[in-house]
């Protein structure tokens, strides 16, 4: 079975438009297209796709809103923001609510499938310009309870943009594990996102961001 994705977009030209070239890579499968954030995060708790691909601006409920909802109903299911918007206020807000990209439209096919595959496998990619304006937009809570030294080794790799299974590789320890250490790093830090624990890392000193 390949990655379960939910398209939820008020248009039905780019709903059509992703269906169609997502479909054409094997690993990728699309379970279900909602053309609001109402119904997304009814559809997302339905079907429990490994990731939704959520635009920002829609009628009824909007993106930011629906990201909320599904992470905080539904913690394992991933969130990538796909947004024509890129404004300082929508990318932080996004990333606040819990979602572990922000793509916008005009991004190439090929690059958008490899996020969705990244996204699936629990990976954070942060781009040293996004990394570097979310530091400064995304509050994190200055005095999270203590993180125990294989958490913080965890978060380290994470940081660095390793997948889980990366992760399980490099510590040698299981796959279940690594699940079960981000689950925790999340609480303990009181944020919805890998994305999110990565920001607290660069804020920590725990790992750097390349110039860009």
């Amino acid at each position: 079975m390949g990655i379960q994705i939910l398209i939820v977009d008020d248009h039905s030209v780019v709903r059509q438009g992703l269906r169609m070239f997502l479909s054409l890579d094997p690993e990728l499968e699309i379970v279900g297209e909602a053309s609001n954030g109402s119904e997304g995060v009814r559809l997302a708790a339905q079907l429990r796709p490994d990731v939704v691909l959520m635009d920002l601006l829609m009628p009824v409920m909007d993106g930011l809103t629906a990201i909320t909802a599904i992470k905080r109903e539904m913690p394992e299911v991933e969130v990538i923001a796909l947004t024509s918007v890129l404004e300082n206020d929508m990318v932080s807000g996004a990333i606040r609510a819990g979602a572990v990209g922000y793509l916008l439209k005009d991004t190439e096919a090929e690059e958008l499938c490899r996020a969705i595959k990244a996204a699936a496998a629990g990976q954070v990619q942060l781009s040293p310009q996004a990394a570097a304006l979310l530091i400064r937009e995304v509050q994190i809570p200055q005095s999270p309870e203590k993180l125990t030294q294989r958490e913080v080794e965890v978060l380290k790799l994470l940081a660095h943009g390793l997948a889980n299974k990366e992760i399980a590789h490099e510590l040698n320890i299981g796959e279940k594990t690594v699940k079960t250490h981000v689950s925790s790093i999340l609480g303990k830090l009181g944020v919805l996102s890998r994305t999110q624990a990565a920001l607290y890392a660069i804020q920590l000193g725990l790992v750097t961001v390349p110039a860009s």
